[in-house]
């Protein structure tokens, strides 16, 4: 059995996905630093708002409200719906998507590029068969080609 695991565990596809999994992490750990230190407080001052306290008492707690923070509420505990929290995490969503987004297209115009083919045919104007591009009539159709 110990010698079965040593097999599966020397696979390639196991160390390439084992390598996979610890650069997602630390470049999730990366677009997380980017949202959170560069973008969300930028975004902060923009709208000069702090969504985290907006919510509705859906039961009071003990004592009764009103609250002045979802953490008020909450230490009193009554049971809220907190929209603001919601607000928050799609926002947040929407900037590491917007990060991904920059840091991937940045990463493919990085790549190098595949130089294109070079062209040994193109199309005969007339009958859309494929002839030398150098060819000055056209091997299936006769025709004359400029």
């Amino acid at each position: 059995m110990l010698k079965e695991f040593k097999e599966f565990a020397a696979q390639g596809n196991m160390v390439d996905m084992a390598v996979g999994i610890m650069l997602g992490a630390a470049f999730g750990a990366v677009i997380n630093s980017l949202v959170g230190d560069l973008f969300t407080p930028i975004i902060g001052l923009l709208l000069n708002a702090d969504f985290s306290n907006i919510f509705t008492i859906l039961k009071e707690g003990n004592p009764a409200g009103p609250y002045a923070t979802l953490a008020d509420a909450k230490k009193a505990g009554a049971v809220t719906m907190n929209w603001g929290v919601f607000i928050n995490t799609v926002i947040n969503f929407l900037l590491v998507a917007f990060a991904l987004f920059i840091v991937v297209k940045n990463i493919n115009r990085m790549r190098k590029q595949p130089p294109p083919p070079d062209l040994t045919t193109k199309e005969c104007p007339q009958c859309l068969m494929l002839i030398p591009i150098n060819a000055s009539k056209c091997g299936h159709c006769t025709s004359v080609i400029a």
